[in-house]
């Protein structure tokens, strides 16, 4: 199931966002037995770097990245940590 979550996670971030580099990390051992993680969805690390981020403020990059996700953060994701790396292509 891991697999398939990380390859629909790829899928959605690379057509909405057009990433020069995306690194995405199942965290979801780290929270085994917490209360969130009850509930089979998953924590992801997501490092991304794209163009469509230049001149965007850290809280807008946050909302494109979520907005890709779309409704995979009510069901499949539980957590999401995002990392914005370095934006100059």
């Amino acid at each position: 199931m891991t697999d398939t979550r990380i390859t629909m996670i790829r899928e959605r971030l690379s057509l909405a966002l057009e990433p020069a580099s995306l690194e995405i990390l199942d965290e979801s051992h780290l929270h085994a037995g917490h209360e969130g993680a009850r509930d089979g969805r998953g924590h992801f690390r997501i490092r991304i770097a794209s163009p469509k981020f230049e001149g965007l403020r850290p809280l807008q990059r946050h909302r494109l990245v979520y907005e890709a996700l779309g409704d995979l953060m009510e069901t499949d994701i539980h957590a999401a940590a995002i990392e914005i790396t370095n934006t100059q292509i």
